[in-house]
């Protein structure tokens, strides 16, 4: 079995693959102190729970957007499995498609994966949405290859600033509006209204200048957390894979070892 993690900026999402199905997927809080130690305790008894045992992990992959998780990752890795990790990006697990954009190296392990998945995946022109920590948009040709992208603040980190920045703003949860009216009578009505609106008249202002300078029909595929939620407010979205990310994560561990 595979065990795969991807790495991210707020949580660290770690999937177990039977082959192609994807039998387990746990998420923890992104903490760089948390040593391999500590990792183990946890993972090992969720797969204990799947009725899993260490020996049955044959390979791990991951993805890492924090280079300070990055060692220890790799002792619960040694330690506990008994498995020298591969690392999406690096070595064996180095990236098959062409990044064309000025400074290759700079692309994140986690965009990385979602291009690659998504190309396998779908096919064609793509223009891919990651919600994360921060909005990515990716741009993807109908050979696979990266042609860049854009990144915006996350819909959570933008309503952070704006409670952090604010001395009487009250801080509320992201959830769908309860109409569709941009006119709200009360402060956290209103709050609710120009973080969640606008955030999806960016979106859609984004795509559809994407589309407009990529100038071929491109499917567009939404991942991450807050997917399914903006899926309900816009009609933009060709596809929404929540698992776009960790899909990638088993494609590179196969190319790997192929």
């Amino acid at each position: 079995m595979l065990l795969a993690a991807d790495v991210g900026n707020t949580n660290v999402v770690f999937a177990l693959f039977d082959g192609e199905t994807l039998r387990g997927r746990w998420r923890i809080a992104t903490d760089p102190r948390r040593t391999g130690d500590e990792y183990a305790v946890w993972l090992l008894q969720l797969l204990e729970i799947e009725g899993v045992g260490r020996d049955a992990i044959t390979q791990i992959v991951f993805a890492s957007v924090v280079p300070r998780a990055d060692h220890n990752l790799t002792v619960l890795s040694e330690k506990y499995f008994g498995i020298t990790p591969i690392f999406a990006g690096q070595g064996d697990a180095a990236w098959r498609f062409q990044i064309d954009v000025d400074q290759p190296s700079s692309l994140g392990a986690d965009r990385a994966l979602n291009i690659l998945a998504a190309h396998q995946k779908y096919g064609g022109d793509l223009i891919v949405i990651d919600f994360g920590t921060a909005t990515k948009f990716e741009a993807i040709d109908f050979t696979g290859a990266y042609k860049g992208g854009s990144i915006a603040p996350g819909i959570n980190l933008s309503l952070d600033a704006l409670v952090g920045k604010t001395a009487k703003l009250p801080r509320i949860a992201i959830r769908a509006p309860e109409s569709d009216s941009v006119i709200g009578k009360n402060t956290e009505e209103q709050m609710l209204i120009g973080v969640f609106w606008g955030y999806v008249a960016m979106m859609e202002g984004i795509v559809a200048r994407m589309k407009a300078e990529i100038g071929r029909p491109a499917k567009v595929v939404a991942t991450g957390g807050l997917a399914i939620l903006f899926d309900e407010a816009t009609d933009i979205f060709d596809h929404v894979d929540a698992d776009l990310t960790i899909e990638g994560l088993r494609i590179v561990a196969r190319q790997a070892s192929s």
